[in-house]
């Protein structure tokens, strides 16, 4: 086995052992994959593609277009939907025209997004049956999370990081929930998987740009942090974990 196989399977069998540690998905489970088209997002779907057959899940695929970047959008839209016919699973996209919203509103393009964002795909959920809905955030955005929460003001639980599972609609057992498999990971193991396997993604523009805080968190803040505690970011993560352990253990 060379070394670029073996890495992903290594990086494949730590989100494997994470998702069985939180339970996050179990056999026959039917599963809506967020995806954007970015490097993200086509990790976690080559995840599920991989373990689909395995665990007997159903998946689908779920796409919200923010038209936030024009004939980009539709690009993104069109490659997803391309990525569901190449691994034939059932692909769902909608246009949603956040800057207007946003406009309308009076509030910031990031919150509408995000709102819009998890309305569709609760709403689409429900019409699939899945009950389950995965996003592929990781431990970088775990980070970048928590570091916005205080800059924004947070009370304590804003220091809990991105739950790994929690509740998003209904209840008992109509409770639709979002899961995260790839927190266990970072951004530089996604990047590494992405380029062994030559996977093909879509790159967000609007990732760059320093005007939204997550970007200059990510792109500024965190670099320059980093050259004083080169740990930092564990430091974070030990953080998050130590305060999830000691909410459960209050309950």
């Amino acid at each position: 086995m060379d070394g670029k196989k073996a890495l992903t399977l290594k990086i494949l069998d730590k989100i494997n052992s994470n998702s069985k540690k939180y339970d996050l998905f179990k056999n026959g489970d039917n599963i809506l994959l967020a995806i954007s088209g970015g490097p993200d997002s086509i990790m976690m779907l080559d995840f599920f593609a991989k373990h689909s057959k395995k665990r007997n899940i159903n998946l689908c695929i779920c796409h919200i277009n923010h038209m936030l970047r024009g004939k980009s959008s539709d690009k993104d839209e069109a490659f997803v939907k391309k990525l569901g016919r190449k691994y034939d699973i059932e692909t769902i996209s909608k246009k949603i025209d956040v800057p207007l919203i946003a406009k309308k509103k009076r509030i910031s393009i990031e919150h509408v997004a995000r709102l819009a964002r998890y309305n569709f795909l609760i709403q689409t959920a429900k019409q699939k049956n899945c009950s389950l809905i995965a996003t592929a955030h990781h431990s970088d955005d775990n980070i970048e999370t928590v570091l916005l929460n205080l800059i924004r003001g947070t009370n304590p639980k804003g220091l809990l990081g991105i739950p790994i599972k929690r509740p998003l609609s209904g209840k008992g057992k109509k409770t639709i929930y979002a899961i995260r498999p790839l927190m266990i990971i970072t951004r530089t193991e996604i990047m590494s998987h992405i380029k062994a396997l030559k996977l093909l993604s879509r790159k967000d523009k609007t990732n760059e740009d320093e005007k939204y805080t997550r970007n200059w968190i990510r792109k500024t803040l965190l670099p320059l942090i980093e050259k004083k505690q080169p740990q930092f970011r564990n430091h974070i993560i030990e953080m998050c974990m130590k305060l999830n352990k000691l909410l459960e253990s209050g309950k």
